[in-house]
């Protein structure tokens, strides 16, 4: 049976990665609006974070615990369950210009389709702290936690900071005061600790899906940077000099190498 402290180190974690939603909506504080050069380049740090984070962390991790076969079969199965959410919910074809002329129930039902993707967020924190209390990890006041998990969190965490920065701008132009944007944007993140704990209790029930744990949430992870972080970005581009592209491609680049420490753990 999983130990309720180690369901409580899970979901305690999550909840970092949802609050650090939040801190996309700390700039409106301070400034009207951030440039469009600006939001492409924080879309491509998330990008390429959240790419090499699932392959130089979840991907060899998995490969490590099993075969590619039971890690590619997850991954397909990551891409699928998002890709039929999507579809589910996506039907709305909502065009985030057109935010401002939002009344309640359609801004519920954007917050609703932002909240997508952040489950497939949750379960890739879970997974990673499936060695949780075993030996090998970082002792945390007197808890093994594995570093990966440490890494997942922290490379989650600063991902969600875009995705809180997407959330508030359609805020701002309907009039929503900075604190109430921070609410709505850690709102978003919710099912994060909800996927975390769940996919944390499902690996450790069932050791022998953990490499198609690891993949589920890669390829869940990697389909959402190529069918909407990277779209996104350059939709809001498209007026820049480059159409965005060099932005883009330089936040990648920065998201990468921030996590390539991943490949040494």
């Amino acid at each position: 049976m999983v130990a309720l402290e180690s369901v409580l180190v899970v979901a305690v974690a999550g909840l970092v990665t949802a609050l650090a939603t939040g801190l996309g909506a700390l700039p409106f504080f301070v400034v009207e609006d951030l440039s469009d050069r600006w939001n492409v380049a924080l879309w491509g740090l998330a990008s390429g974070i959240m790419v090499a984070a699932s392959v130089f962390g979840l991907v060899f991790e998995g490969l490590a615990e099993g075969t590619p076969f039971r890690v590619g079969v997850g991954a397909v199965a990551g891409v699928a369950l998002v890709a039929v959410a999507r579809d589910v919910v996506m039907d709305a074809d909502i065009d985030p210009k057109e935010y401002e002329e939002a009344d309640f129930r359609k801004l519920v039902l954007i917050l609703g389709v932002l909240t997508v993707h952040s489950f497939p967020e949750g379960v890739a924190v879970g997974v990673s702290f499936a060695d949780l209390g075993l030996d090998g990890g970082l002792q945390v006041l007197g808890l093994s936690v594995p570093l990966l998990a440490v890494v997942m969190t922290l490379a989650i965490s600063i991902h969600n900071v875009p995705e809180g920065v997407a959330v508030s701008i359609p805020l701002r132009s309907i009039g929503i005061s900075p604190p109430r944007m921070v609410w709505w944007a850690v709102f978003s993140s919710l099912p994060q600790p909800i996927g975390a704990v769940i996919a944390f209790a499902f690996v450790r029930y069932a050791r022998a899906f953990l490499p198609a744990g690891f993949g589920f949430a890669a390829g869940a992870m990697v389909y959402l940077v190529l069918s909407e972080f990277v779209p996104e970005a350059l939709e809001t581009g498209a007026d820049l000099p480059s159409g965005g592209k060099r932005e883009l491609t330089a936040g990648i680049v920065v998201g990468v190498l921030a996590m390539v420490p991943l490949l040494w753990i």
